[in-house]
C-alpha cells in the first residue's frame, strides 16, 4: 500500500499501481480488515451503483466527451475495487497553486458501461511546489464501476492516466459499500478502531472498540496522533497527522487532501474531528 508522504524523488514522473510488490506493479485489491462503520455516514452512503453520484470538485465529464490520447500514457486495464497512484509534474509556467487548488484543474472523465454515475474516485492527493512553475502532484485513485476512466490536466488537455475498468475477479473488500471507518494510533504504532455505532457527536466522545474505553481518555490534550480514514472501494487507508486541542482536534500537516471527490464524507469527517469546513 502506498504511503501518504512526500515522494523521495519529486522529479520522477510515474503512475504506480499500488500493491505489495511495487517492482512487479501488482494492482492491489481490497484491504483485508474488519470494517467498523460510523453510522452517521449512512446519510451519505451511495444508495446503489445505479444511482447518480453528486457532482464533485471537478465535475464529472459527459460520456461523450472526447479526449486526446495521442501522447497519453499506455491505456491500462484495471478491475473495480483497485487503486493506482497517478503522479505528474504539472507545468503552470507561473504562480504555482496548492494541491487543493490544483485539483480544480484536474478533470475526472467517467464513462460507465451503464451510462450512470462515476467509474473511479480520487481519494487523496499530496505533493510539492517545484522550480520553474511546476507542481509535483500524486493522486490516489480508486476504481468503482465497470467502464472507462481518465484523469486529465484541463489547462493543457494532457491525459495523465486512463484505463478500461472491468469486473473484479476476486470478492470485494468490506469497504466497497463506501462506509467510513476511522482508526487512531497510540503513538507507538498500534491502531484502534473508533466505534461509531452510537452516532457520537465527535471522535472524542466515541469509544475505542478494542479497549472499550472513550477516545477522550485515550488521547491526551496537546498530543499528536495519526488518524486513519477509510472510505473507498479499494479499502485504501488515508492517513492524517492530528493534534488534540481541548474538545476538538486540528491537523498538524496540510497534506494529504482528503477525499476530494466525496464532499459528504469530508463534511462528516470535519464534524467528527471538529475541523472547520
Amino acid at each position: 500500500m502506498a504511503k501518504n508522504r512526500q515522494p523521495n524523488n519529486p522529479s520522477k514522473n510515474k503512475n504506480q499501481l499500488t500493491g505489495k510488490s511495487p517492482s512487479k506493479k501488482i494492482i492491489i485489491g481490497g484491504v483485508v480488515l474488519a470494517a467498523l462503520v460510523i453510522t452517521g455516514i449512512l446519510l451519505f452512503k451511495t444508495k446503489s451503483q445505479d444511482d447518480p453520484i453528486p457532482s464533485t470538485s471537478s465535475k464529472a465529464s459527459s460520456t461523450a466527451l472526447p479526449i486526446d490520447t495521442t501522447n497519453a500514457p499506455r491505456k491500462m486495464t484495471m478491475e473495480i475495487n483497485q487503486a493506482i497512484m497517478v503522479t505528474e509534474e504539472l507545468d503552470y509556467g507561473g504562480k504555482v497553486p496548492s494541491i487543493a487548488e490544483a485539483l480544480q484543474d484536474i478533470e475526472r472523465v467517467h464513462r460507465p458501461e451503464d451510462g450512470i454515475g462515476r467509474t473511479f474516485a480520487i481519494i487523496d492527493a499530496y505533493g510539492m511546489k517545484m522550480p520553474n512553475g511546476k507542481l509535483h502532484i500524486s493522486m490516489h485513485a480508486s476504481t468503482e464501476k465497470v467502464g472507462y476512466g481518465a484523469v486529465v490536466f484541463k489547462r493543457t488537455g494532457k491525459v495523465l492516466w486512463h484505463s478500461d475498468i472491468v469486473p473484479a475477479t476476486k470478492p470485494a473488500s468490506g469497504f466497497s459499500g463506501k462506509s467510513l471507518t476511522i482508526l487512531v494510533d497510540d503513538g507507538k504504532g498500534q491502531t484502534y478502531f473508533v466505534d461509531g455505532s452510537k452516532n457520537p457527536s465527535s471522535i472524542l466522545t466515541a469509544t475505542l472498540r478494542e479497549l472499550n474505553s472513550p477516545v477522550d481518555s485515550f488521547w491526551p490534550d496537546g498530543v499528536e496522533r495519526e488518524v486513519t480514514f477509510i472510505y473507498s472501494a479499494c479499502g485504501c487507508p488515508v492517513k492524517a497527522k492530528v493534534k488534540r486541542v481541548g474538545s476538538k482536534t486540528v491537523r498538524t500537516e496540510e497534506l494529504p487532501v482528503l477525499f476530494p471527490d466525496d464532499p459528504p464524507a469530508v463534511a462528516l469527517i470535519n464534524r467528527l474531528m471538529g475541523w472547520q469546513n
